[in-house]
């Protein structure tokens, strides 16, 4: 396994969609975005477009461990876009209308916590390559609100997993990549 990070726009996509495709001809993709708005179509629209059409595609973002190890094909990379979206979804799906300030965090984040374990095991078990894409948010300064501050140090402890469990780990700034492990 794989795990490129980085900030927004760093090239970090780029990267992954590089390695995978070098790695194998064929790469199954999973897209965790969800679209919420007529922005978000337009850019999930320029990702699908921007794929090589050879690529096969799956969008979603619950259970991820079950679809490395039933849908991934004999010969294909895996890429995995995005864990922090991944995130996203999954906290405000186990939040449902709960307002932020009454949200319990350390309960979300047990739910959260074991997709990722369960992503994980699968990857571990998997042949395929796996590259996984994520977002470094830890370089700034510490969010105003509960929200943003819960979900930064959700999203750090997560990546502090996948990383020590990668057998690589770049880091992208810039468009510039950098092999920190």
């Amino acid at each position: 396994m794989i795990l490129i990070t980085g900030g927004a726009r760093s090239g970090k996509s780029s990267l992954a969609e590089r390695l995978a495709a070098q790695t194998c001809d064929r790469v199954f993709y999973i897209a965790t975005s969800v679209v919420t708005d007529g922005e978000m179509a337009e850019r999930v629209a320029l990702h699908r477009a921007a794929r090589p059409p050879h690529w096969r595609t799956w969008e979603g973002y619950r259970d991820l461990g079950a679809v490395v190890e039933q849908q991934v094909a004999p010969g294909e990379a895996v890429m995995l876009e995005c864990i922090t979206t991944l995130i996203t979804n999954l906290l405000f799906e186990q939040a449902g209308d709960t307002p932020p300030e009454q949200m319990d965090f350390t309960q979300l984040e047990i739910g959260i916590q074991q997709q990722i374990t369960d992503l994980l095991a699968a990857c571990a078990r998997s042949p395929a390559p796996i590259f996984l894409v994520t977002n470094e948010l830890g370089m700034g300064i510490v969010p105003e609100n509960r929200l943003a501050r819960h979900f930064r140090d959700i999203a750090g402890r997560v990546n502090q997993r996948l990383a020590a469990a990668a057998d690589e780990v770049f880091l992208v700034v810039s468009g510039i990549e950098v092999k920190i492990k």
